[in-house]
C-alpha cells in the first residue's frame, strides 16, 4: 500500500471561468473521504474558495498549470495554501473517465501519495520581474519580425543592400533606405552624403545594389514597417526603464552574476528573473540544470540509451544562456572557457561544445548565488593541476597546458 505522504490535501481541476476542488481526508485507518465543490474564478469567489480550503483544515492543494488561467487562482491561494503546481502531463487522467469532478478527484489522490512532481515557481515579485522581461523578449521578436519583413520588401524589390551592408538597418544603410522611400520614382545617383567611417562598399557598388524598381504599394508597406519599428524601440525603452527600476532590491545579486564571462546587464537581470536568487530551492547545480533543459533526456530502455538529446525545458533562459555562451568563447581573456569549448568541439561538434559552455556558466551561477562570492577563474586552473606527486606524459603534460590556456609550440633544437 502507497505511503499517504499528505492526509489531508486539495486536487483542483482548473478551467478559465470556473474551477472544481476535492478535499481527499484520509484518517488513521486509511479510509480516504472527498468533498467536491466548484468555484468561479472571479475575485470573491476564489476567496470563498481560500475560506472552504479554511474550514476543513486543507493546506496542501495540487492544481495543474492550464494556460494562465492557473495564475491569479495561485495568487490569491498563495498566502493560506502550500501549493503544488504541476504539469498537465504528470495529472492526466485515464482515458474514458474523464469529468470534472473526477479530474480533480484524481488529482488529489494522486497528490496525497506525493506522486505529482511539482513545477519550480519563485516567489511573487520574482515572478513579476519575470513577466517584464518576458514580455521584452516578445518585443524583440516582434522588432525582429518587422526586419525580416523589411527586408523581403527590398528583396521583392532588387534593392540588394544586404550584399553589400553587414548589416541592413545600420546608419547608412538605414539612411539610403529613408531616401529610397521619400521619392520612390527618382533614381539615387550619389551616395557620398551617406558614407560612413566603417563602410566599406565602394559608391559604384552601392549604386548597382540600389538599383531596383520600389513600386507604390511596396514603399507604403516599408513606411508602415519603419513606423511600427519605431513604435516598438519606443515601447522597449520605456519597458526598460521600469525593468531596471524594479531590479533595483536584487542589485547585490545582479553584480555577482555580472562578474561571469559574457554576460551584460539585461542578460542578468532575465538569469535572476527566471531562477530567482534563492538556491536553496535547487539541491544541487545538476537540478537546476536539469531544470533548465541543459542536460540530456532519460530515454533509456533493456539498458540502452534511445536519444542523448538535451530536452525541451528552459525555452527562455536556454537560448539566452547559449548567446552568453557564443559572446564568451569569442573572448581570449577567458582561457578555462574558450580552451574547454574548444576541447569538446573536437570531439563532439559545435552544438555540443556550446550547450556544455552553456551550462558550465549557470553552474557557476549557482555556485555565485549560493556562496555569496564573485565568479573565479582560479578555480577552474586548480582544478587543472596535477597532483604535486604525479608522474605525467608528455602528452597529459601538454593537456593539462592547453587547459590553462597555454600554447604548446613545437621545439626548435
Amino acid at each position: 500500500m502507497l505511503k499517504i505522504v499528505y492526509p489531508i490535501c486539495c486536487g483542483m481541476d482548473v478551467h478559465k471561468s470556473f474551477l472544481v476542488a476535492c478535499i481527499a481526508s484520509t484518517n488513521d485507518k486509511g479510509i480516504t473521504t472527498y468533498k467536491s465543490k466548484r468555484f468561479s474564478t472571479f475575485t470573491n469567489d476564489l476567496r470563498f474558495c481560500a475560506k472552504w480550503l479554511a474550514e476543513n483544515n486543507c493546506k496542501d492543494v495540487c492544481m495543474e498549470s492550464t494556460g494562465k488561467y492557473w495564475i491569479p487562482i495561485y495568487n490569491i491561494l498563495e498566502p493560506f495554501c502550500n501549493i503544488v503546481l504541476a504539469h498537465p502531463k504528470y495529472v492526466k487522467s485515464i482515458r474514458g473517465k474523464k469529468t470534472d469532478k473526477k479530474d480533480a478527484k484524481w488529482i488529489a489522490d494522486i497528490f496525497k501519495h506525493d506522486l505529482v512532481s511539482g513545477s519550480f515557481m519563485p516567489p511573487a515579485d520574482i515572478r513579476q520581474l519575470r513577466d517584464l522581461m518576458r514580455y521584452h523578449f516578445k518585443l524583440t521578436n516582434f522588432t525582429t519580425g518587422e526586419k525580416n519583413r523589411m527586408q523581403n520588401c527590398l528583396t521583392v524589390s532588387n534593392i540588394k543592400l544586404d550584399d553589400v551592408f553587414s548589416d541592413v538597418f545600420g546608419k547608412a544603410s538605414t539612411n539610403i533606405i529613408n531616401r529610397l522611400l521619400s521619392n520612390p520614382s527618382e533614381k539615387l545617383t550619389d551616395i557620398s552624403g551617406f558614407r560612413t567611417r566603417g563602410m566599406k562598399a565602394t559608391d559604384e557598388e552601392v549604386l548597382s545594389a540600389v538599383d531596383g524598381c520600389i513600386c507604390t504599394e511596396q514603399a507604403e508597406k516599408m513606411r508602415i514597417i519603419r513606423s511600427h519599428m519605431d513604435s516598438l524601440e519606443l515601447c522597449k525603452l520605456n519597458l526598460e526603464s521600469l525593468i531596471l527600476s524594479v531590479s533595483e532590491k536584487y542589485l547585490p545579486q545582479l553584480n555577482l552574476v555580472l562578474t561571469v564571462p559574457g554576460i551584460k546587464i539585461f542578460s542578468a537581470i532575465t538569469i535572476i528573473s527566471e531562477i530567482g536568487i534563492d538556491m536553496s530551492v535547487f539541491p544541487t547545480s545538476k537540478h537546476l540544470c536539469s531544470w533548465a533543459g541543459l542536460t540530456p533526456q532519460n530515454n533509456e530502455s533493456a539498458g540502452k540509451k534511445k536519444t542523448t538529446r538535451i530536452s525541451r525545458a528552459g525555452a527562455y533562459i536556454k537560448p539566452l544562456l547559449v548567446q552568453c555562451a557564443l559572446n564568451a568563447i569569442r573572448k581570449k581573456s577567458n582561457p578555462e572557457i574558450r580552451n574547454r569549448y574548444l576541447s569538446i568541439k573536437k570531439r563532439r561538434g559545435h552544438k555540443k561544445a556550446i550547450i556544455a559552455v552553456a551550462r558550465m556558466l549557470l553552474t557557476a551561477i549557482y555556485n555565485i548565488l549560493k556562496k555569496n562570492e564573485p565568479y573565479n577563474a582560479d578555480l577552474y586552473h586548480q582544478a587543472d593541476k596535477p597532483p604535486v606527486h604525479r608522474t605525467v606524459t608528455v602528452d597529459e603534460a601538454i593537456y593539462i597546458l592547453q587547459r590553462q590556456g597555454y600554447i604548446v609550440m613545437p621545439s626548435t633544437s
